[in-house]
């Protein structure tokens, strides 16, 4: 949010995901069948720029990145087995409002972003039982009390998510944020998105980044924080994480899905890194 603005790259995060399904052919690399109603009287503009330009490096680029993420940490956490579901940045995430009542999701952004959604959600009529809101603002508040108050339990395992964040954060403030979630219990597991460093892209990441990092700034929302793998990897194993595992977009789905007939391909801009807090 800008000024109590609505955040612009959420609202080009979830019509890159409501148009995968319109733009794209079979396979498709994620099923977010909310997205479109959440974008309410705004749906048809947004998703229409991807049916006429969809070919464009950044609107294709944005699709792949976003699918493929939502893929990656959906599938996770199916697979794990956690019933606590913390969603750091969740912008305009649907996973809430697709799933079951089986999991406790937490929904964490700046309360202003969260407002706005919230109306968004009251005017296409999907409810939001079950879902908890809270407010934080990653670079002053207290994730950790926050989370307290609105009923996470630190004393069991959960799964964080923290997809198209930290690119926007300072160093200092992802790192205040990992020093909190190191202090959850053992075997919390973190899935986070990271931006790499200019020399470790590829030529479809610095082409993609040279227009995403340009629209960014544009939209007064600039990229702060670069990370080299091993960078990452230090900073997570001093604050109590074991690395489980680095991948880019194209180790991130099964390989059966790039075998494709429309613009999406891997972009190795942005990775996620799956790392677990360690016994203590």
């Amino acid at each position: 949010m800008q000024n109590g603005t609505p955040s612009r790259t959420a609202l080009m995060a979830a019509a890159a995901r409501a148009a995968h399904l319109v733009v794209d052919h079979q396979p498709h690399l994620f099923h977010d069948t909310v997205a479109a109603a959440l974008l309410g009287t705004q749906a048809e503009e947004l998703i229409g720029y991807h049916r006429e330009f969809g070919e464009h490096p950044i609107l294709s680029g944005t699709r792949t990145q976003v699918t493929v993420r939502s893929h990656y940490t959906e599938a996770r956490l199916a697979a794990s087995g956690h019933t606590q579901y913390v969603i750091l940045g969740a912008g305009l995430d649907t996973f809430a409002y697709r799933a079951g009542d089986d999991i406790a999701v937490f929904e964490v952004d700046h309360p202003s972003t969260q407002r706005w959604k919230r109306v968004l959600l009251t005017d296409v009529g999907i409810a939001t039982t079950g879902v908890e809101f809270v407010g934080v603002d990653f670079e002053n508040d207290a994730l950790d009390e926050q989370l307290a108050t609105h009923g996470f339990d630190p004393a069991r395992p959960a799964l964080v998510s923290w997809l198209g964040v930290s690119m926007y954060l300072t160093a200092p403030a992802i790192s205040a944020t990992l020093a909190v979630l190191g202090r959850c219990a053992p075997g919390t597991e973190l899935i986070m998105e990271y931006a790499l460093p200019a020399h470790l892209r590829d030529e479809r990441g610095a082409a993609y980044a040279e227009h995403a990092l340009a629209a960014t700034t544009d939209l007064s929302e600039p990229w702060h924080s670069f990370f080299a793998p091993e960078q990452l990897s230090a900073m997570l194993d001093t604050h109590g994480f074991a690395i489980l595992e680095h991948r880019s977009q194209r180790e991130a789905v099964p390989p059966a899905m790039w075998q494709r007939t429309d613009g999406l391909c891997p972009v190795d801009l942005c990775r996620l890194v799956r790392a677990k807090v360690r016994n203590r």
